[in-house]
């Protein structure tokens, strides 16, 4: 039952046995290609573990993979989504206007995903610009780098770690695994030894781990990240259903390889800070990590994304006293970090 990463034009909906299905669904433009969206069965009709990008190829793609499988998109009872992002939980709406069932997610991102309807435009986008100057991002940068996803639908349902999904004959467990959002859930199909991962346990890359504003000191979500992954290694060699890339076995061991390569990241980091006498911008930390391309060659919006992660890492290190960061004048000037003596 593995299934190596392919191009989504090779990709077709398969049956994975124990009545469970996954459906290959497309991400226009994007270099993941596409969501594994898998279906459960159920005596109400079958639950769906996320959704995918809201985007009429995209649909096509969901509801014709589910009817090569012998499933009526229309007799879906209900999607649990593992995290709010828009590859996940983009068609959930339409999911649920064509079949009247639920749609399920972490309280945490739900919260999230009220606050993204209710902000209007002007000012997230303040908010975004706002966060990137103080990241150390000059001002024609910071405003390029600006982005708003549409909003998901708001769920029907909120589900707390340990609650069980309406599933009924089965035992689907949540598990609350935050790190890539404040919100986001493993699925543990207690009956099948079988964990729906998301985005959190992937079999060959990471997920993005920022945090949002950049400055904030009250939340550590590289902190919690690790933390999940230890709990999900908890679980034993449990059969991975990932978001993305492949299915594979003993999520433990995958888990614990991530761990590690973010614990030499930041020790990387570390020695990075320690190299220089003076405070850095969290712009210009993130411009001396490695990404998968240089930093002159990533666009604006990445370059955003990259700093979230420094953001992040930077947190972690703050978090465990191996950096500070430095007062500031007023609130809009940038924020300033330090590699303390070991």
């Amino acid at each position: 039952m593995k299934s190596r990463r392919r191009p989504y034009a090779q990709q077709r909906p398969q049956d994975l046995g124990g009545g469970v299905w996954s459906v290959p669904v497309p991400i226009p433009g994007n270099p993941l290609g596409y969501t594994l969206v898998y279906a459960i069965e159920s005596p109400k009709g079958p639950v769906l573990v996320d959704a995918g990008w809201n985007h009429p190829d995209a649909w096509e793609a969901l509801s014709g993979g589910l009817a090569a499988l012998g499933i009526d998109v229309r007799a879906v009872s209900g999607v649990v989504v593992t995290h709010f992002h828009p590859d996940h939980a983009g068609l959930a709406g339409q999911v649920r206007e064509v079949s009247g069932g639920w749609i399920a997610m972490h309280e945490s991102d739900a919260a999230l995903v009220t606050l993204m309807h209710e902000l209007p435009e002007s000012e997230h986008a303040s908010f975004q610009t706002d966060m990137l100057r103080r990241a150390g991002a000059d001002p024609g940068e910071a405003m390029e780098a600006v982005s708003r996803p549409t909003p998901p639908a708001r769920p029907d349902r909120e589900l707390r770690d340990g609650d069980l999904v309406d599933l009924p004959g089965r035992k689907l467990r949540a598990v609350h695994t935050p790190g890539h959002t404040p919100g986001h859930i493993c699925l543990h199909l207690e009956d099948a030894d079988r964990l729906f991962t998301g985005d959190h346990v992937l079999p060959d890359i990471t997920p993005h781990i920022g945090i949002y504003p950049f400055d904030r000191d009250d939340v550590d979500p590289l902190g919690d990240f690790l933390e999940s992954l230890d709990r999900v290694g908890e679980l034993g060699p449990l059969d991975a259903l990932p978001a993305h890339e492949w299915i594979f076995q003993d999520v433990a061991a995958r888990a614990a390889e991530i761990r590690h390569h973010h614990e030499e990241k930041l020790a990387r980091l570390r020695a990075l800070l320690a190299q220089r006498p003076e405070p850095l911008t969290i712009w210009e930390v993130a411009a001396m990590m490695t990404w998968n391309r240089p930093w002159d060659e990533l666009s604006p919006m990445l370059r955003g994304m990259a700093a979230g992660e420094a953001a992040a890492h930077l947190r972690t290190l703050e978090a465990r006293g191996a950096v500070r960061r430095s007062s500031r004048v007023s609130g809009v000037d940038p924020v300033r970090f330090q590699a303390l003596d070991s």
